[in-house]
């Protein structure tokens, strides 16, 4: 009975994730394509903010 019931709910689980890539086509490509267009050209670091980055700035910080 357990066994039923565990293969039941593995199958209700793979039509929810069936549905759910039905309805939302693609969204996980566009995510990962815009933190690819936030990085810095210079030295592929991750940018934050609207400001340069610190491998641009003329002063070295340390």
């Amino acid at each position: 009975m357990l066994i039923k019931m565990m293969i039941l709910f593995l199958l209700a689980m793979a039509v929810l994730a069936m549905i759910g890539k039905l309805r939302l086509p693609g969204r996980t490509g566009k995510r990962r394509g815009k933190l690819t267009a936030v990085r810095c050209k210079r030295c592929g670091r991750p940018r934050i903010g609207k400001g340069p980055c610190p491998c641009e700035t003329k002063t070295s910080g340390g």
